[in-house]
């Protein structure tokens, strides 16, 4: 159906719109760059430039013609900025335990995983992140990276918390002496 489309001229092929001086500019010195994504990014505006189609410029630059798509309306959309590579990161992705709920994990931290059912009497993330979130500590079920990320954000590494993360238990002190 797309093709039939295309034909009738309703869905017109991508093309670069005409370039300024400093798109040009911008974009020689972007086939000069080390990085692969600028420097493909540049091969197929250049291409279209010259007047070639999407499916014209994928033999060209190795890659399918999605790509070139994609290049295209970057470029339109945002200009030479599309030229550096984004952020893969997820736009929906957010920390497990947001910057004001950093504190409360970190006081649950410093009682005793025993209190909370766990066989031993030192934290590690898992069963820390599991014990946060039975005490409604955060709204969902997060990770331990989630619960490292939280005290690294306070200022915290998890491997200077094993310092201060301690049960408060007398035989814990009798335990850590022997």
């Amino acid at each position: 159906m797309r093709a039939d489309r295309r034909r009738s001229g309703i869905d017109p092929p991508l093309f670069v719109r005409p370039l300024t001086p400093d798109e040009h500019q911008a974009i020689r010195a972007g086939l000069r760059s080390p990085s692969a994504f600028t420097l493909r990014r540049c091969r197929i505006l250049a291409a279209s430039a010259e007047g070639l189609k999407p499916s014209q410029i994928a033999p060209r630059c190795g890659r399918p013609s999605q790509t070139a798509r994609n290049a295209l309306r970057a470029f339109a959309a945002e200009g030479t900025d599309c030229l550096r590579e984004k952020s893969h990161r997820p736009a929906s992705a957010r920390p497990g335990i947001d910057d004001a709920g950093c504190e409360r994990p970190r006081a649950l931290l410093h009682r005793s995983p025993r209190d909370f059912g766990e066989p031993t009497s030192l934290w590690t993330p898992e069963p820390a992140a599991g014990a946060a979130f039975a005490e409604g500590l955060t709204a969902r079920l997060v990770s331990g990276e989630a619960i490292r990320q939280a005290l690294e954000r306070l200022g915290v590494g998890w491997r200077r918390a094993e310092d201060w993360i301690t049960s408060p238990g007398p035989s814990y002190l009798r335990k850590e002496r022997a």
